[in-house]
């Protein structure tokens, strides 16, 4: 973690000024996802649901977080646009914000000044407060360059972390063009909010609930039902426990759909380097889980 990053509050505006322009954006979408039933079609249900997979599980899941975050795979790097362009799709925030907060929150776990989304400041702050009430450097583009110094040095990154959401508008023109406003709806509005909250469950839920393989020196928790809703990511505690390695389920039970993702990459010869599970993770494996 680079030594750039030190919380530097505000006195007057440090816990009550509000992003208007963020908190308009989440507004107008959740707004315009409650006109799902208005116009209902199964195959616009349809392709929400493979927009969230391809969004979270490839989008966010493997390229923001395993690939770009934590680097526990390598791939040819136009394989890596391509992954990384879907994640901007996501809608949840460039390339240099997202890997920037994330190294946040794995530095200074769970520090309520120093952890982003720190989930010891309750349940909504960790789940969507954090990103409508900036804190100290949270938002800061200078301390993002410093925190992801190559990638704020790529030219295509830094476009993409500026003008990310300029790509709903061809999105939404081909959507519009195959389903009318049906898929409008669901392909960009429904599916950007369930893919939020799925999203945002990682940083409250798997904070509270759940049980434990490892003792990662927070309270980062396995929990089933947020794993099925991110596609592995909800195995918090492995995580947190081993953030370099590509599997994010260790155990037979643990699904993690992005994990086959990886496999499937490199058994293409699209992913090397791909750090997984070793002979000490499985001793420790071998201990009793603790139930929380």
């Amino acid at each position: 973690m680079s030594e750039t990053y030190n919380y530097l509050p505000d006195s007057e505006n440090d816990y009550m000024s509000i992003n208007w322009s963020r908190a308009a954006g989440l507004a107008f979408l959740h707004l315009m996802a409650l006109l799902a039933p208005w116009f209902f079609s199964w195959d616009a249900l349809g392709v929400a649901v493979f927009m969230h997979w391809l969004g979270g599980s490839i989008g966010i899941c493997l390229g923001y977080h395993r690939l770009l975050t934590h680097r526990s795979f390598q791939t040819p790097k136009w394989v890596e646009y391509v992954i990384v362009t879907i994640g901007a799709l996501a809608l949840q925030g460039g390339p240099l914000f997202w890997v920037a907060t994330h190294r946040m929150h794995h530095a200074f776990t769970e520090d309520n000044e120093r952890d982003p989304c720190s989930s010891n400041r309750g349940f909504w702050w960790s789940h969507m407060l954090w990103l409508v009430l900036p804190r100290g450097q949270t938002f800061d583009p200078e301390v993002h360059k410093s925190l992801v110094p190559k990638l704020a040095k790529n030219s295509y990154y830094s476009w993409l972390n500026q003008y990310y959401p300029l790509l709903q508008i061809p999105l939404g023109v081909v959507l519009y063009m195959l389903g009318g406003w049906s898929y409008v709806v669901y392909g960009i509005a429904v599916r950007v909010v369930v893919l939020w909250h799925s999203t945002w469950l990682i940083n409250s839920a798997t904070h509270l609930w759940g049980y434990r393989n490892f003792d990662s020196g927070d309270n980062a928790k396995n929990l089933w039902w947020a794993a099925l809703l991110t596609y592995g990511e909800g195995w918090h505690n492995n995580h947190h426990a081993h953030p370099s390695i590509a599997q994010a389920g260790l155990r037979w039970w643990e699904i993690d759909v992005t994990w086959w993702a990886i496999v499937l990459l490199e058994r293409l010869g699209l992913a090397h380097h791909v750090r997984r599970s070793n002979w000490e993770i499985d001793r420790q494996l071998g201990k009793q889980t603790e139930v929380i």
